[in-house]
This record gives C-alpha cells, structure tokens and sequence, in this order.
C-alpha cells in the first residue's frame, strides 16, 4: 500500500492531534502511544483509515496496528507531523504506566509476579488432576479407588503426587525468584528466600494448627524472646513482603558498597537482614494478615453462599477485562495453602466455558468468513482455559454475547458456592478444569459446565437471530416504502450487467492466463519446530484478531528459525532481532515474530544469522532464540507467522494445523491471482 500522508495526518487527528500524544513509539507491526487523555481518541475514524488494521489499549499504551513494513514509514511520517521526539518503547512503557492509579499499578505488579510461575503451576494443577482420578474412590469402583483395586499403581500414583505437590510445596521460592525480580533484585537472592522459609528444619505450615493444639509449636530463643519456628509452605504474602525487602535492601547495599566487596557483603547482609525480618516481623505479620483474609473470605461464603457465587462466578468476565483477574491467583494459592481447597477456581473454569459457549453461538450469527472463524478459534481457546481471544475478538464487540457469558457462569456460580464445590490445585482452567476438581464434587461441576453450555449459547443465538429478524423487517420496510420504480430500474439494469459480466467471466475462466494464475500456489513450509495452532491463541489482539492478515501461530518446541523458502530478508529489526519479514521469489512476503512483546528484551537471546537484503533458501538457519530466557521475563513464546494484508497477488491463504518440522511441514497456502 502507498503511504498517503493525508492518511498519516488523519490517524494524528483520531488520537486527538499532536498535543495528545505524550510520546510514541513503533514495533515491527504497530504504533504505540502514551496519550495525555485516551477519551479524546476517535476509535471511528481511525476504524475508517485506510492504514489502520486495528487498535485497542493496552496497559495503559494506545495501540494502532500497521503491518509489518509499512509501520517504519507512518511512523517516520507522523514524526515529521508533530515534530515529536523519538523515543524507546520502554519510555513510552514507563509514560504510559504513570498514568495507571495506585491499584492499577498493584494489580500489574502481581501479575507480572505470578505470569511467569503459571506453567509450574499449571503443571502440578494437570498432574494433581492425575493423581486424583488414580487415588479417588468412586470413580471407576463403587466405594474404592483405583489404587485399592489395583495395588500395583499405587507407586505410580505416589510418584505422580510427589511431582505434582512439589510446585505447592515450594511455593515461596517461585515466588520468590519471580517477585525479587520484579522489584529489580537478583532472582537467584529471591531463591534462596523462598528456600529459607521452607526449610525443612522449621516446623511445617501445614502441620502448625495442630502442633499448636498440641502445644508443641518448636520455638527459637532469642536472648529470652521466644521465636516459633515455623515455615511457611503454600503461603503467599509472607514471601511477597519478604521478597520486596530484600530487593529494596540489595539495590540499597549495590549503590554504596565498593564492587571489590560486594560478593562479600551484598547477598550476605541482605539475606541475613531479610531472613532475621522474615522470621521476626513479616511472617508472623503477614502469616496472621493472610488466615484473616482467608478466613474472612470463607465465612462470606459460607453465611452467603449464593450471593457470593453470583457475583463472582457472574463477574469473573469483568475481572478479565480490568486485568484484575491476576489478584485472585494468589487468594487462590492462599485458600489451598490454608483451607486445603479453593472455591474460586471451579467458577472461573465454569465462566472460561461460558464465555466460550458464547463465542461459538455467534458463529451461527455472523455472515462474514473470516469473523465465523475467529468466533470459532476463539471459543476452543476459551473451552481451554484462555478467553483473552473470546471475549476481546468476539463477544465484547457485539456486548450481548458477553452478557449472555455473565448470566450462565453466574448461575452456575451459585450452584457451585451453594454445594461447596473446591479445586485442589489451580492452573487448568475450562473444560479439562474437572481435573483440579475434587473427585467427589465432579457430578455437580459437571451440572454447572451444562449449565454455562447451554444459557450462554441458547441466549446469544436466540437474541442474536432475533436481532437479525429485526434489521431484515426494518430494511424490507424501507425499501416497501419508497422508490419502487428506481428499484425496478436498477434490477434490470442489474440484469443486463449480469448477462454482460457471465459472457465475460466465462470468457475469462477459460483463459489459459487465469488458469494458471488460479493453480500458482507457493507452500510456507514451518520456519520453527513445534506445534501449529490457530492465531486466535496468541494473547495479543493484533494477531489474534487477524488485523495484520491471515497465518498462523507455532509454539515452539526449539529455538531456531529456518527460511521456509528459497527467497530474500525483506527486514530483520536489528536491535531487538525478535521479528524478520522475508520474501519469497514470487513476491509473496511473510511476518515471522518471535514471541509476544519479545521486543522489550532488546536482542538479549536472540541470535541473527542474516541480515536485512540477504538472499536465503529454503532449510537455512536465520534466527536462534532462547527460549528459557524470554519465559523467564515472563513473555509468551507462541510465534505469529503472518501473510501481511496488501499483497495484490495474494488471492487466498490456506491454513494447516498440528505437529510442525522444519521444511517438512507446510503451515500455510498461498493461492496466487493475476498480481502474479
């Protein structure tokens, strides 16, 4: 697309002219502003222009998507504009976040503590699920489990539990690394934390109510100050205060101690410092702040069970939307660490379903091809625990779906709150989120799942169908009430084109011309091994949404990037390396962007073997990342591989899903037209 800088000036005008905009940046597919007052942003005409693909907000950053290519030069164009000044993406990062409130700003901390443990615990959560199903009476022998029926499995069983219950058990020293370095500490420090408060020498958290019945809580003596000498296993606030001292006393020691000695006094003093205020001060603090809370929480529900499950359940939905959903993992943790279980967790798997159901009835609604497919994608990504897709792409944009979700998960919260039923690990949300689920409590989940199946998608396809009828009686009335004979007049001008354009359309599908443009194909072979899914999972609207063009997305199972054909390095940003455009000997051109927000890590991982203009073919290596390293920093690894809109002699794409190899797989068709 040629760059019209009347379009550029346009976007400039939508998010509220040049005094607007605090400061912007770009990526390889969109812009990215900090604005001064987002309200004054003109979502309508920016839909309207021409370059715009899409565009939403962002924690606290609003986002205008591009496309690949093109963005570099909107971007400079918009700069000669306002006269702006250019900056990084992290200042436009840490402009935007100024302007989130306090509990914004709380929220997004816990978040960006507890993302990056989720596969752990996602992990134990599938593997307890496991455990349950082998150890669970009644499940497949009336009155027995598996493991009394059949002895031989009980190792296995033990084994399992053993994997599994390690996540749980060692809590805190997750959180610990995570939570240290999010509050700019070494996370090998926030380790060591985590370790010292579950030290197997202490007394064990999950014993102390009873050896405090006993009387026999183990204590320390401190020049006559009694200690109790008890860990801290499946506890999240005494770590999460912890943690955030000892970073705030190692940058403190960092900026004062001469580096010939700081091996030797930093990481001492801070933990010795942190481990005495730990035991002294913030354990039994924030130990006691977290059995009130819980506390609290469960007699709530215990006295307004109902009540208690049609909000939550109901307004799960909202939570996602806010963010806030992030806050909840750790009551969730809390609640299994001190209570055995989490009434929580059942409903937000029952409104992940929900919104899910919702999703798919909208299928059957919309017209257009490309929006039943995002309805479709979208809702198997909710049915699997991930409904950022679901109710951003889909259920959001026509608000009824949404409602319809709330109504379902928030009946069938009420029926969960009222039975009690509990979730003895977190992390496996949707449909295998009967897995968490205590065994004996699996009939009345599975009433509720029926329940957020049906309400959700009876009533979006009904009021969805009936707001159809409705435009169609409104449009057959307007066109019943005036200008018959001009309607009359077109159809049979209408005619005569048809008979026109049959003459020359069959003249044309017979051309050996069309034939052969109609045959031209060119197969994208994976660039990366792993697995193929649907865009709709990447958690980033801009793809999952298909504003940038069709493709598809791979979770990489290896960290190497092939060309997945003979052809050219159309761009390789140079500096962060996370995102390479390559074009093949068609002209054909494909995006291949490694990870999600992978840019905030500056190249730190990644390896370039190619640079922008160098000729590849096909098998060759172009990119090395680490993958450890950005799930570390807390990002996704999912890999969009997009056809960027725009390409005339791009005709259709074709998209294929499942196990990918290196140029053995083709993940996507390119069907060429006349461009070619």
């Amino acid at each position: 697309m040629a760059l019209d800088r009347k379009n550029v000036e346009r976007i400039v005008e939508a998010v509220g002219g040049k005094d607007n905009i605090e400061a912007a940046t770009h990526c390889v597919t969109r812009l990215r502003f900090a604005l001064v007052d987002d309200s004054k942003v003109d979502s309508k005409a920016l839909d309207e222009n021409d370059l715009v693909k899409g565009q939403f907000s962002s924690q606290g950053q609003f986002q205008v998507v591009i496309g690949p290519g093109l963005v570099d030069q909107v971007y400079n164009e918009m700069m000669d504009i306002t006269g702006g000044a250019r900056v990084s993406k992290d200042e436009v990062k840490n402009i935007a976040s100024k302007k989130q409130n306090p509990l914004q700003r709380a929220i997004k901390t816990l978040a960006d503590i507890f993302i990056p443990i989720l596969p752990a615990i996602v992990m134990a959560g599938l593997l307890l699920g496991i455990n349950n199903l082998l150890t669970g009476p009644g499940i497949f022998y009336e009155g027995q489990s598996l493991i009394q029926v059949h002895p031989e499995w009980a190792d296995v069983a033990s084994i399992i539990n053993l994997i599994a219950s390690t996540a749980f058990t060692f809590l805190p020293v997750l959180i610990g690394w995570s939570a240290v370095r999010q509050f700019g500490g070494n996370p090998l420090l926030g380790i060591v934390l985590g370790l010292i408060l579950v030290n197997p020498d202490l007394l064990s958290a999950y014993q102390y109510a009873d050896a405090k019945l006993e009387g026999t809580v183990p204590v320390w003596n401190l020049f006559g100050f009694e200690l109790a000498k008890i860990g801290y296993q499946g506890q999240v606030l005494p770590v999460l205060v912890s943690a955030y001292i000892l970073a705030k006393i190692e940058k403190f020691l960092n900026k004062r101690v001469h580096d010939s000695i700081k091996l030797l006094v930093v990481a001492p003093v801070a933990l010795l410092v942190t481990g005495f205020l730990a035991f002294i001060l913030v354990g039994p603090i924030t130990f006691a702040i977290g059995n009130v809370l819980t506390s609290g929480l469960v007699s709530i529900f215990d006295s307004f069970a109902a009540l208690g499950g049609l909000i939550y359940g109901g307004l799960y939905a909202l939570l996602v939307i806010t963010g806030m959903h992030h806050t909840f993992l750790a009551v969730d943790i809390q609640l299994i660490g001190s209570e055995g279980g989490t009434f929580l967790w059942p409903m937000l798997a029952l409104s992940n379903i929900a919104q899910g159901a919702a999703a798919l009835a909208m299928m059957f609604i919309m017209k257009e091809q490309k929006a039943k497919g995002l309805a479709v994608t979208s809702s198997i990504s909710a049915f699997l625990g991930v409904t950022e897709p679901a109710i951003f792409g889909v259920n959001i944009r026509h608000k009824y779906p949404f409602i319809f979700g709330m109504i379902g998960s928030g009946i069938a919260g009420v029926l969960l709150a009222l039975n009690n039923v509990l979730a003895s690990s977190i992390g496996v949300g949707g449909i295998p989120g009967f897995l968490s689920i205590f065994p004996n409590q699996w009939g009345v989940f599975f009433i509720g799942m029926a329940i957020v199946l049906v309400i959700p998608f009876t009533g979006t396809l009904l009021f969805g169908r009936y707001q159809l009828s409705k435009q169609h009686r409104h449009t057959a009335k307007e066109n019943a009430a005036g200008n018959i004979a001009s309607d009359q007049a077109v159809m049979t001008e209408s005619n005569d084109s048809r008979q026109s354009e049959s003459f020359e359309s069959s003249e044309t599908e017979n051309s050996p011309i069309t034939e052969a443009a109609q045959k031209a194909a060119v197969d994208i072979m994976a660039p990366i091994k792993g697995k193929v899914v649907s865009l709709s999972e990447v958690p980033d609207p801009a793809f999952a949404e298909n504003q940038m063009g069709q493709g598809v997305a791979i979770i990489p199972s290896e960290g190497k990037v092939y060309a997945p054909f003979d052809g050219q390095v159309a761009h390789l940003i140079k500096k962060s390396k996370h995102a390479i455009i390559l074009t093949d000997t068609n002209g054909v051109q494909i995006l291949i962007h490694v990870g999600i927000n992978t840019v905030s890590l500056k190249g730190e991982g990644f390896t370039a073997h190619v640079e922008t203009g160098a000729d590849i073919s096909k098998g060759q290596l172009l990119l090395e990342f680490d993958m450890n390293r950005i799930q570390e920093a807390g990002l996704p690894v999912i890999t969009p591989i997009i056809i960027p809109d725009g390409q005339d002699q791009v005709q259709k794409v074709t998209e294929y899903e499942g196990e990918a190899l290196p140029g053995e797989t083709r993940v996507l068709q390119v069907t060429l037209g006349n461009g070619i």
